[in-house]
């Protein structure tokens, strides 16, 4: 059976998703025509309903909960790994209503993040998260919220942080923060879904089983990213939530979803019983 599968480029996803779909590992029948796209861009198609299996946001996922299923494997999840608020200058939050805020889509976790934290910071604009750094140098932009390796590079460029939404989200409601999730169609039937949730386990033990080694399928799409940031990468993005939620991660994203709810945030028409298949 032929799924539609979509990841980054980013070297997280490459990582999980490498043995899968370039025939490293028993796929138990199933076969994967996969596309690699921004997660801004995953983000959208999941509300298109594009797609079998897809990397998205959980706070795409929000917005496609009738349509989709969250898979216990694959999940970035963790402490010490959410979106930096920054700047030029230290900036008072208490006026963030005034400031112009760059953050990387939308549907980002990283916006459901600064939105549960700052419900009045309502000046914000799309930019693709690569950039955030350099409209904030350039003066396009008073703050910027950056996600990805843009968290291990913004210092060195002397801008300034100006509060770890991350921190912020594991003191407010002590738990591991949920930043993106694989899911597929709710449609399918649960064997299928276990079969797809088995498999990206099994990609993801084998691209630990052999790392340290940097696969091909990482380095060359990792775009000009130093070896040192691939690895951070990994280390942060991939890890035991990304083998199997468990009890904490599953309470972490349900506490999330309660959270936006209460919010108002929570956009999905028709609520299943059960966020996972």
């Amino acid at each position: 059976m032929k799924l539609t599968l979509g990841f980054s480029p980013c070297p997280n996803d490459t990582f999980i998703f490498d043995a899968m779909v370039n025939g490293k590992i028993d796929t138990k029948g199933l076969q994967f025509d996969y596309v690699m796209e921004d997660v801004e861009t995953l983000n959208r198609w999941a509300e298109e309903g594009k797609l079998d299996v897809t990397k998205l946001s959980y706070n795409a996922f929000l917005k496609t909960v009738d349509q989709y299923a969250l898979l216990h494997s694959g999940s970035a999840l963790g402490k010490g790994v959410g979106p930096l608020l920054i700047a030029n200058t230290s900036l008072d939050l208490n006026n963030i209503a005034q400031y112009k805020i760059a953050i990387p889509g939308f549907n980002t976790t990283a916006n459901l993040l600064l939105s549960l934290a700052f419900p009045q910071a309502k000046n914000k604009t799309e930019v693709i998260f690569s950039g955030i750094e350099d409209a904030v140098l350039n003066g396009e932009y008073d703050a910027g919220l950056i996600i990805h390796e843009s968290r291990f590079t913004y210092a060195a460029k002397g801008l300034t942080k100006l509060i770890d939404l991350g921190d912020w989200w594991e003191q407010e409601v002590n738990a591991a923060i949920p930043l993106g999730g694989i899911v597929a169609r709710r449609s399918f039937d649960k064997e299928l879904l276990a079969t797809i949730d088995s498999v990206i386990k099994e990609s993801v033990l084998y691209s630990w089983k052999h790392y340290p080694e940097l696969s091909s399928f990482v380095t060359e799409n990792a775009q000009e990213m130093e070896e040192a940031v691939m690895r951070q990468h990994i280390n942060l993005y991939v890890n035991e939530y990304t083998t199997d939620l468990g009890e904490t991660g599953r309470t972490a994203i349900q506490t999330l979803f309660d959270k936006a709810k209460k919010g108002g945030l929570l956009q999905a028409n028709h609520l299943p019983e059960n966020i996972f298949y």
